[in-house]
């Protein structure tokens, strides 16, 4: 199995419950693991045998621009769209962290993280 990672992925976003984090907003950084064959990019050495990280990158920023109430919401929509983009792709897991909840204490951040197996097409 072979593995493509995104590590802290920093975005300025505008989740939340509460309506002021809709309009303040805060950062968010994402985790992400993809699990997928890379060996046939390791021989050839050609893009189009593997899955562009910049395109995951494009989907996960495009989704974090939609504001939603809850960061479920938001890591569902995400591992959707990957999936839907790259069958290949045999299992994701996506750690979202909002670095400034609206709660007491201080804290590094507030997180939620989902993962799904998916059955590859080939």
């Amino acid at each position: 199995m072979s593995k493509i990672f995104l590590d802290d992925v920093k975005i300025y976003a505008y989740h939340g419950v509460l309506p002021e984090e809709n309009i303040i907003g805060t950062y968010y950084i994402l985790n992400l693991e993809i699990h997928t064959d890379l060996w046939k990019a390791a021989e050839s050495d050609d893009l189009n045998d593997t899955i562009s990280y910049a395109d995951i990158n494009e989907i996960i920023h495009n989704e974090m621009k939609i504001k939603s109430k809850l960061l479920e919401h938001v890591a569902g929509r995400i591992i959707s769209k990957i999936q839907e983009k790259f069958s290949e792709i045999s299992y994701v897991r996506l750690k979202i962290t909002k670095t400034a909840p609206p709660m007491k204490g201080e804290m590094k951040g507030a997180s939620i993280e989902l993962e799904k197996s998916f059955k590859p097409d080939h």
